[in-house]
């Protein structure tokens, strides 16, 4: 049955029933797509394939079953306020996960199954259990005190479903727990692609504070997942032999260079030593100062040296690969890529050169 399917892929368009209507011509009322919705009835396959053209889906994606529906969704902010918003974005994030699950399965991955750290979740009655637990997460998953070189791979290496696309500016990214059809639970994070680099970054572990601790209310979730984030992409192991145990002044140069080699912001950057006990109120309060100046404190956070966003190609990659190794047909390819089969084989046939030049190779 279609159900599920169809009013996922009409949210995630930001349809009506009644704007669904008029976009294939009529063909059907707006009742019988609601009655399609609630799998009271079946579309004919005129009617199912002009609700895909209308929708800008495949009959196979309609057709095909649900490897996940989620559980919940919990944004870091609450500013995803309107009910429509935050359907779309619930619609697009579960359509995604669900090629994602697809792929996977079809190619028996053990990556499609979340890595839950040791222990976790871990209980923080204080901050300083935050920054225990990043440690913790480091070292179950054999990350070393190094800076991570690339957050979405390292993510998406054990399990977690990370996922970029447009949010309001307000929001920085959400988490998901979708349940795959086995039953089994599935994280998904999803971060706002207009971002920098280096706040997706920082979004990311936050939201990976968020999924791998229990905090009391005393202490508060953002400041936990905030100090856990911190502690993750800057290890104090790390940064203390690189800046030393205490500062009382800090130059422009150091402070971009540091940006540079662990890949946070300057912000983030300052609140880790401050935290750490390395920069002293003064000084802590001094860069603020001048980043409310410069504009940086607002969005869109434009810092100087910038990094662009992370973009893992996994999920095109393991298309590709089941391709490649007859797993699946090139119908089936381009659904889940969301492309057309002509567009596909351009992308097979392409030299190298000319891909890369057209956007279309990682």
């Amino acid at each position: 049955m279609i159900g599920q399917r169809l009013r996922v892929a009409r949210a995630g368009s930001g349809l009506s029933l009644r704007a669904l209507e008029g976009r294939i011509d009529k063909l059907v009322t707006a009742q019988a797509i609601g009655k399609y919705e609630r799998n009271e009835a079946m579309p004919g396959s005129k009617v199912l394939i002009a609700l895909a053209e209308g929708l800008n889906t495949s009959v196979e994606y309609l057709l095909g079953r649900n490897a996940a529906a989620f559980v919940g969704v919990e944004f870091r902010k609450n500013s995803l306020k309107r009910k429509r918003d935050r359907a779309q974005v619930e619609a697009r994030t579960l359509e995604l996960v669900d090629r994602y699950l697809a792929i996977e399965e079809l190619l028996d991955l053990p990556s499609a199954v979340w890595d839950q750290p040791d222990e976790a979740p871990y209980r923080v009655r204080e901050l300083a259990d935050a920054e225990r637990a990043a440690g913790m997460v480091r070292s179950c998953w054999r990350l070393g005190i190094d800076p991570i070189a690339n957050m979405v791979e390292t993510m998406e290496e054990r399990g977690v479903k990370v996922l970029s696309m447009d949010l309001p500016s307000s929001i920085s990214g959400l988490t998901a727990h979708a349940t795959r059809s086995d039953g089994a639970s599935l994280p998904v994070i999803v971060v706002n692609g207009a971002s920098r680099g280096e706040r997706q970054r920082f979004t990311l572990a936050h939201e990976l504070g968020h999924l791998v601790m229990d905090v009391v209310k005393e202490v508060g979730e953002e400041k936990a997942a905030n100090r856990f984030a911190g502690s993750f992409l800057m290890p104090a192991e790390s940064l203390r032999p690189e800046i030393g145990k205490r500062r009382q002044s800090f130059g422009w140069g150091e402070l971009f260079e540091l940006k540079g080699l662990y890949r946070v912001s300057v912000q983030a950057l300052t609140y880790r030593g401050h935290d750490l006990g390395i920069f002293n109120d003064r000084l802590f309060r001094d860069l603020f100062r001048e980043f409310v100046r410069r504009g940086w404190r607002k969005p869109p956070y434009e810092e100087p040296y910038g990094f662009p966003g992370e973009e893992s190609r996994r999920f095109e990659r393991l298309c590709y690969r089941a391709l490649a190794e007859d797993v699946i047909s090139e119908a089936k390819a381009a659904e889940l890529l969301g492309i057309s089969v002509r567009d596909l084989d351009n992308r097979m046939s392409m030299p190298l050169q000319d891909c890369e030049e057209a956007g279309l190779c990682a």
